[in-house]
């Protein structure tokens, strides 16, 4: 039997996971989108800079909520727990289209890739326990949507990489038709403990001393 779509679904709400780019890393984005919009003369709708985001997981499907969408999702949200990354983003593409889009993307390198996934398996597994099911989750390619327009020749180009930290991931309430984001819950991931320094000296002094060895 299929679930009644929750009232939020039909007033045009949507929710997602994500990671947001710092201020340093939105104006160098900012920037390669205006490069590719002037090399490629291609238009198109851009992504406000505010709303650049590299998204981690969608809102599952709801199969046996116990709380409304937007509580569910901000307790699984409380529930995960993972490590801040480094991302990174190195090449340029204009995706070939899906569902009448055709969005100009930043594309994450494989070390990004690996991160993100770890984290996005973490949230797909908690929001299960609230009763909202994630299909795909292995199938995954982050990336931060720059720009979406009409259809061009699928482009691929590598770039001079665009970092930052990921030290949090958000939870994104969007709504359709809208260019709208608000971001409704934040929570930290974990810096990784700095490796622990050996003072040799130190251990040197407080090794026991070693028994005289015998005259010859």
């Amino acid at each position: 039997m299929t679930p009644t779509p929750p009232a939020e679904l039909a007033a045009g709400i949507d929710y997602f996971f994500a990671v947001r780019p710092d201020g340093h890393a939105r104006v160098e984005i900012a920037n390669a989108a205006a490069r590719f919009r002037r090399s490629q003369r291609a238009s198109g709708v851009p992504v406000s800079v505010d709303n650049l985001h590299l998204a981690l997981c969608p809102m599952g499907r709801p199969e046996r909520p116990q709380l409304s969408l937007e509580r569910a999702m901000l307790a699984a949200g409380a529930a995960v727990r993972g490590n801040a990354f480094t991302v990174t983003l190195d090449a340029a593409m204009r995706c070939i289209p899906t569902g009448g889009q055709f969005p100009f993307v930043l594309c994450a390198d494989p070390v990004t890739a690996v991160a993100a996934l770890e984290l996005r398996k973490a949230i797909a597994a908690a929001q299960r326990v609230q009763g909202l099911q994630v299909h795909g989750v292995s199938s995954f390619h982050p990336h931060v949507a720059l720009q979406h327009g009409p259809a061009i020749d699928a482009i691929e180009e590598s770039i001079s990489p665009i970092q930052w930290r990921a030290e949090e991931f958000v939870l994104i309430r969007s709504f359709f038709g809208q260019a709208s984001h608000e971001v409704v819950g934040r929570w930290p991931l974990a810096s990784e403990p700095a490796p622990a320094t050996i003072d040799l000296l130190a251990e040197l002094a407080n090794m026991p001393d070693l028994p005289a060895l015998p005259d010859e």
